[in-house]
């Protein structure tokens, strides 16, 4: 992946239409339902104008090639850690925080590291090792300080924290890795699928939901939400097949289960946390959206799924 890549691959030339196409098609119903329905949806418009910025910035990180989106979603994983840490607590903690920092910025290091000899061991191999040593560290931390009182909570955030952010989420970053063209199908993709699920959920749940999902962990979710993301996901990846080109039936099937369900799995884990921990969301740094874990929630799963059928049928070095 590099700018020059970029402009010569059909996959992200044709996602330069794609998203701002749907950015276009949103607006328009957004502007349907405010001054012909006359619908009050502020918040919806306050979530779309975040979009207006996000979107361009994705396809500009996409456009800056490898080490730009690895760097990217490290940072991200960086403060969505940051918001979890201070949302239980964890924070307080700072020797323990910033050993959770050093494994996020380690496991994206593996995964920027150069793969050059045969008889190394794969890059894929080291990124998927890193959480032993990680693990390890957290433990040794309170054995070096000779601390036992509230420990096993500490570790135990620690490990969540890393292993959903910097390991799990640390995957579509990973993906970046992967041979010219599938590299841009398989980044794109995942990025504008995922979102789309999210917003078929919220869409179908607005428009026919009737039963609550999990009415304890994410009150606004319904199973009629749920069905219709699920749908949309199971289509997408026909419909811009394009993008996975070597996948055979199977593989686009599974593409759509892992996208439609890992999607709102990944939101209801961190409904979960939210609700034990009494907040409504990780913080406010996306307006409309909460934090930026609340808007990266929905890949936690689907890019570390994703990535293990790419390494099971074609190999990820």
């Amino acid at each position: 992946m590099s700018p020059t890549a970029a402009l010569h691959s059909r996959i992200f030339l044709a996602y330069l239409f794609i998203i701002p196409g749907v950015l276009v098609v949103a607006g328009l119903v957004l502007c349907l339902f405010t001054f012909v329905l006359k619908k009050s949806i502020r918040s919806v418009w306050l979530t779309y104008r975040s979009w207006l910025v996000m979107a361009p910035a994705f396809l500009l990180v996409v456009f800056l090639g490898r080490p730009a989106v690895i760097a990217a979603v490290c940072v991200l994983a960086v403060f969505g850690f940051k918001e979890f840490a201070r949302a239980t607590g964890l924070y307080a903690d700072w020797w323990m925080t910033a050993a959770v920092y050093v494994a996020i910025i380690a496991t994206a290091t593996t995964a920027f590291v150069p793969h050059k000899l045969d008889s190394q061991p794969s890059r894929y191999s080291s990124f998927s090792a890193v959480p032993i040593y990680a693990i390890l560290a957290f433990i040794l931390i309170p054995i070096v300080r000779n601390r036992t009182q509230g420990q096993l909570q500490t570790v135990a955030l620690c490990i969540l924290g890393y292993f959903l952010l910097g390991w799990m989420f640390g995957h579509f970053g990973y993906l970046a890795n992967a041979p010219n063209p599938q590299c841009y199908g398989y980044v794109l993709y995942i990025g504008l699928a995922t979102e789309l699920n999210d917003v078929a959920a919220f869409t179908c749940g607005k428009l026919l939901g009737r039963h609550k999902l999990r009415g304890n962990i994410s009150p606004g979710k319904t199973w009629e939400g749920a069905v219709g993301a699920l749908a949309v996901a199971m289509v997408l990846p026909w419909l811009l097949r394009f993008s996975l080109p070597q996948f055979g039936p199977a593989q686009l099937v599974l593409t759509g289960i892992i996208v439609g369900v890992g999607g709102q799995l990944g939101d209801l884990s961190i409904s979960l946390i939210k609700r034990d921990i009494g907040i409504k969301d990780m913080g406010a740094t996306i307006p409309g959206h909460g934090g930026i874990l609340d808007r990266i929630d929905s890949l936690i799963f689907v890019a570390p799924l994703f990535a293990r059928i790419v390494h099971w049928f074609y190999g990820l070095q």
